[in-house]
């Protein structure tokens, strides 16, 4: 077999390593997995330099909603540097501003000591409406913010708030290039992920049903024979 690949894993907003875990545990024999730490970079260039800072020379690139945005600019930085791109619940496009102002309300609670209501309002718009009494999925997504904590969630969504508009770069990106996405996503749905494909030359789109804007955690097994695939592809 060949060697393995390095694999950098992005994660989304108020996420950590736990998103990629099953991942991480099944990806393994293909791959040289490292999760990026998103925390404490404020802008989306920022936590950009931060994975290009600890990435090999050459590697694999998978980033999950906010992760998307970071893999999105690092392909605008040094597209020479990653061999294959996967894209899962994110979006190409810039903020608009009725985003920017429910992101703003959640972190002016954030600031007024109220850090624990911001996942259980969340949680409605991340994972498929089915799935949210499910109390293992729905406590490890709130360990996982509880874990960024709220100066870590202030400091993404400020990132977030200021990402550029990506869509006019799509054309650009050379690579072998997956876009997934859960059928449910209320965040960021299937048009924005069929416009990404029709953005990148020879994307493959992928909709995994009844799965919201978490794949990675929601259709843990899907995504992950998804991304062996992805892998395998062209070694």
């Amino acid at each position: 077999m060949n060697a393995k690949e390095p694999l950098m894993l992005l994660p989304g907003l108020l996420c950590d390593a736990a998103l990629w875990h099953h991942q991480m545990a099944y990806l393994t024999e293909l791959a040289e997995i490292t999760v990026a730490d998103f925390t404490n970079d404020d802008s989306i260039g920022g936590m950009a330099e931060t994975v290009l800072a600890k990435a090999p020379e050459r590697f694999a690139l998978a980033g999950l909603s906010m992760g998307g945005y970071v893999a999105l600019e690092i392909m605008r930085r040094a597209p020479e540097r990653v061999t294959r791109l996967a894209l899962l619940d994110t979006s190409a496009r810039g903020e608009i501003e009725t985003q920017t102002q429910r992101r703003r309300e959640l972190m002016r609670m954030s600031m007024d000591g109220k850090f624990s209501e911001v996942t259980p309002l969340l949680l409605p718009f991340l994972i498929h409406p089915d799935r949210q009494g499910e109390r293992e999925l729905t406590s490890a997504i709130t360990k996982m913010a509880d874990h960024v904590g709220p100066d870590g969630f202030l400091r993404q969504q400020t990132a977030i708030m200021g990402r550029p508009d990506s869509r006019d770069d799509l054309g650009r990106i050379k690579c072998p290039t997956l876009i997934l996405c859960g059928r449910q996503d209320a965040l960021t749905p299937v048009e924005v992920h069929e416009e990404m494909a029709a953005g990148i030359p020879d994307a493959r789109l992928v909709i995994i049903e009844e799965s919201g804007h978490m794949t990675a955690m929601e259709r843990p097994q899907a995504v992950t024979a998804l991304l062996r695939d992805w892998l395998l592809y062209s070694r």
